[in-house]
């Protein structure tokens, strides 16, 4: 081999190797941009209040008087809207509910999205908010895929009665790896350090901070895990990871056939059966 085609050899594969990093920089920013938009009011059968607490926007849907509470929590770069359903159907179960825009969400500001991070915080705040200003006493959270993560992730657990988590990753690993092998294949795996290793500078986090397999090990609360099982974005092999790892009383629901999808809307009589019968269990232990 000539010592000019080598080089050229040498300059293609740095390109490549270049414009490969340039690609994937590019794709964190994307990644972790903010998704703010204007939501607009709630549908008016929801009788909603409109509420603010640390910054978040919300509406607050009550049911009957003293009845239990249920926060949901939505995905990532969605917002409150797509929690309307589940806000209906448990409303007319009896369960008062609030529905949040997280950080960088939706009308709640914020300057990145940070996967579960932030995100927990306003978990937290939600929770101290439906129990100062409604008196909510029995509280329970649905947190679907960023939702949950959100729920996890934290100093400590949170003070609710019982947690929901749909399509929820692990590890930002896992997550990362998922979504690259989708779009690269098996190339995806091996490029998953080149994302990770942006948290820090971006972000200012780690890996080690989202990790919602190992926040769970602590949780002492009745737990659901719900999973479609042809979920390639959260495979069904790592909502099982997170269901082991946590402690009993657990519940763990494979949707057949379902993607990385909002799974009341795809299965919604059996998630309505399924969701109010885990609810009516641990919030409803009185007869309330």
């Amino acid at each position: 081999m000539s010592h000019g085609f080598a080089g050229i050899i040498i300059s293609v594969v740095l390109f490549a190797a270049i414009s490969t990093m340039a690609g994937l920089y590019w794709l964190g920013g994307i990644l972790s941009a903010p998704a703010m938009q204007a939501v607009g009011p709630a549908p008016e059968d929801l009788d909603a209040i409109e509420v603010e607490f640390s910054g978040i926007h919300g509406w607050f849907v009550p049911a009957a008087e003293n009845s239990p509470c249920v926060i949901l929590m939505h995905g990532v770069r969605s917002n409150r809207c797509s929690m309307i359903e589940r806000a209906r159907f448990l409303r007319k179960s009896g369960y008062s509910t609030l529905n949040f825009d997280f950080q960088a969400h939706g009308e709640s500001p914020g300057t990145y999205i940070t996967f579960g991070y932030l995100e927990s915080r306003n978990a937290r705040a939600a929770i101290e908010f439906v129990r100062s200003k409604f008196h909510c006493g029995r509280i329970a959270m649905i947190g679907q895929s960023l939702g949950g993560a959100a729920a996890l992730l934290g100093d400590s657990p949170l003070n609710v009665d019982a947690l929901i988590l749909e399509s929820v990753y692990p590890t930002i690993e896992d997550a990362v790896s998922r979504r690259l092998q989708v779009r690269l294949g098996r190339l995806g795996a091996y490029l998953t350090p080149l994302l990770t290793l942006q948290l820090y500078p971006r972000l200012g986090i780690t890996g080690a901070d989202l990790r919602p397999i190992e926040k769970i090990q602590s949780l002492n609360i009745p737990l659901f895990v719900i999973a479609g099982t042809d979920d390639r974005l959260t495979r069904i092999e790592d909502s099982k990871r997170i269901f082991e790892a946590a402690s009993y009383p657990k519940q763990f629901w494979a949707v057949p056939g379902a993607a990385h999808i909002d799974l009341h809307q795809y299965a919604r009589k059996e998630y309505e059966t399924r969701v109010l019968q885990f609810l009516d269990l641990y919030l409803r232990k009185d007869g309330a």
